[in-house]
């Protein structure tokens, strides 16, 4: 069974054991032995191991993982160091320089993010290889809901960031009035500035965080690393 490695373990294993999980599981056997799946199998829950259920201050969500070669390693947005950074990126890149006046770094891994408190979900989790939302009906949107659902109940307040109408289909999961929703337009090149671009959710969150007596995000650490 999964082991996350944090207290993810204990908050999801009854979800582990659902019939709709044991599916997945049984369809992802069949699908990394034939067919080229990303990310790694290793990597499949890397946002939450990162990222622990306490220690979560910021929610960045994605919808699914990178298609190509060497680009999905678990987290939404970010590809490995070495890898060319997808536009996406690029944009939420030249939105931190707007918001926050940070340099564009020279790679797109955002490990750093994730080790300081920002959960880097995607909707879902794997993907087939050149095939976009080719998993998006297996199931995953129950499990990445339901930990949505979690982070909801949690008394400290969260930071959820929603880009893009997939994202923010999930607004309807976070009732709490003391979490932070920010949301826009998702920051593809295609819909970037319809309100992606201006949107500052970087400044934002961070005002949140130190409002509520929480240590905000260094986002500049990608520069750091």
């Amino acid at each position: 069974m999964v082991h996350i490695g944090n207290d993810w373990d204990e908050i999801l294993e009854d979800e582990f054991k659902k019939e709709y999980y044991l599916k997945i599981r049984s369809f992802l056997k069949s699908e990394y032995s034939s067919r080229t799946i990303f990310p790694s199998m290793y990597d499949i829950f890397n946002a939450l191991k990162y990222t622990s259920y306490s220690g979560t201050k910021v929610v960045i969500l994605g919808q699914d993982p990178y298609h190509e070669i060497g680009q999905a390693h678990g987290l939404s947005f970010s590809v490995k160091k070495g890898i060319k950074i997808p536009p996406s990126l690029v944009n939420i890149y030249k939105e931190l320089k707007t918001d926050i006046g940070m340099e564009m770094p020279s790679h797109g891994e955002l490990t750093s993010w994730a080790t300081q408190g920002v959960l880097l979900l995607n909707a879902t989790l794997t993907v087939r290889e050149g095939q976009a939302n080719s998993h998006q009906s297996i199931g995953w949107s129950v499990f990445t809901d339901e930990i949505i659902k979690r982070l909801n109940r949690r008394e400290e307040p969260i930071v959820f960031i929603l880009w893009g109408g997939n994202a923010r289909s999930k607004k309807k999961y976070i009732t709490n009035s003391h979490h932070l929703v920010i949301e826009s337009a998702h920051p593809s090149p295609l819909s970037a500035y319809n309100g992606f671009f201006g949107s500052r959710p970087f400044s934002r969150a961070n005002e949140f965080l130190c409002k509520n007596g929480i240590e905000g995000i260094n986002w500049n650490s990608l520069n750091e690393n």
